[in-house]
């Protein structure tokens, strides 16, 4: 089954005359973004039978994406941001998004069948049973957590399970820079040198968090080890705050999912650069 379901997001600038100057170098670049949503959902059967007791993998995308932008050099540099991040593939950069994703599906349905000689050998070896282990999912999505005149910043989830004893889920950020159209990373945003003060900062947010007194007695609420955590440049923007998610096994067990931690920009001044947008758009002059 496939859905294309059209939505419009609008900047409404009520008021903020900060913004409004600031927000545009030279104040004409309008910030209106008209986005459109591709969704399938699909059992893509293992093998030529299409027996649903037979197995199978079950497979949902929803795909966001810009259809409306400034102009057309804009938009079509936004789509690009918006695939190449949600297909993880420079070779989609040139397809539409309706080719992308039919490609991207085919590709995943290619690999999935591609196992139907190895089930048939595991079926041989535990003498008939059913191998259950060949059931597989694959969900990909992508959604809009915000946007103003100057930022987007948008987040790619995907989970799966290709066997083993559990699935696998991660989220990743991407920040663009509205008007330059480009990817932000830790480095537009910080002075060098950054990262150990950045890190005793987002230290000391997580002992907020879990309500401890040292950073020693994180150790105690499951994490690794302290060195573990660090700036990895997942992270996304809002109006207040820089928000940092670490997925299972980068800095605690797989029982303890993704690992959120948020650092208001306040705490952030003396590392912030001048020119970065975080100070010229969000904090108090």
């Amino acid at each position: 089954m496939q859905i294309k379901t059209k939505f419009s997001i609008f900047i409404l600038l009520t008021g903020i005359i900060l913004i409004s100057c600031n927000g545009r170098r030279g104040g004409a670049k309008s910030s209106r973004i008209d986005f459109d949503s591709i969704v399938v959902a699909r059992h893509i059967p293992l093998l030529q039978e299409n027996d649903t007791t037979l197995p199978y993998a079950d497979v949902g995308i929803s795909f966001t994406y810009p259809v409306k932008f400034r102009d057309s050099e804009s938009l079509a540099r936004l789509q690009q941001i918006f695939q190449g991040t949600f297909f993880g593939d420079s070779n989609y950069d040139a397809l539409t998004p309706q080719e992308a994703v039919d490609q991207y599906l085919k590709e995943y349905t290619d690999r999935y069948q591609s196992l139907s000689n190895y089930y048939y050998e595991d079926k041989a070896r535990i003498e008939g049973k059913m191998p259950s282990w060949y059931w597989y999912f694959m969900n990909n999505s992508n959604k809009i957590l915000f946007q103003n005149d100057s930022l987007l910043s948008y987040a790619v989830e995907y989970s799966d399970y290709e066997g083993g004893a559990h699935g696998s889920y991660r989220i990743t950020y991407t920040n663009v820079d509205l008007n330059d159209l480009v990817t932000l990373t830790e480095e537009d945003l910080f002075v060098p040198g950054y990262f150990k003060p950045l890190t005793e900062k987002i230290v000391v947010q997580l002992m907020k968090k879990y309500d401890v007194p040292v950073a020693d007695s994180l150790l105690m609420k499951g994490f690794f080890t302290i060195e573990d955590i660090v700036p990895n440049n997942n992270f996304w923007l809002d109006g207040k705050n820089i928000h940092y998610s670490y997925n299972q096994y980068e800095i605690a067990p797989y029982a303890m999912g993704v690992i959120d931690v948020s650092v208001p920009y306040s705490e952030l001044s003396d590392i912030l650069l001048p020119e970065s947008i975080i100070s010229r758009y969000f904090l108090k002059k």
